[in-house]
């Protein structure tokens, strides 16, 4: 049996991305006509590591930036996603602090806290509070308080 890949190794397994094709038919009755970008891991990863602390991000603003960069009318969240997922767990099997790509800066829609990155979600609200986000409870799920107004672009 093979040794099982580690995240860095899975991050550069995508040589064909990024690409820009048309946005596929199923998509177009929510999206409309245009073109999608599918951003690479490395990507995601640059877009991740360029928020600076005290700022956040979402997968859709990642997303979007990309599709700015590759002139193409929307990115691929989905795929955007994903490889934010790949990055955080790469970012923890980083022997060397400065090495380590702050995930948790990235929230899902909304400012939701990721509960399948590292440590799940207590580990991604510690390091919030401990640079001076607050989280709020709503129901089951965990958002940042008032995250809008801390965004940052990642161009």
């Amino acid at each position: 049996m093979s040794p099982k890949k580690s995240w860095r190794d899975r991050l550069a397994s995508y040589p064909h991305l990024p690409n820009v094709k048309e946005i596929p038919a199923a998509m177009r009755s929510r999206r409309g006509e245009g073109t999608i970008a599918t951003p690479s891991p490395r990507e995601v990863e640059a877009a991740m590591r360029s928020i600076p602390e005290g700022r956040l991000a979402t997968v859709m603003g990642i997303g979007e930036d990309i599709a700015l960069r590759h002139q193409a009318t929307i990115g691929c969240t989905v795929t955007t996603a994903i490889f934010a997922h790949m990055v955080a767990h790469a970012a923890e099997e980083a022997e060397r602090t400065e090495e380590r790509t702050p995930y948790w800066r990235t929230l899902k829609i909304g400012g939701e806290l990721n509960p399948k990155y590292p440590g799940g979600i207590e580990a991604q609200m510690s390091k919030l509070e401990a640079e001076g986000h607050t989280v709020v409870q709503r129901g089951k799920r965990y958002f940042v308080e008032d995250f809008a107004k801390k965004l940052t672009g990642t161009r």
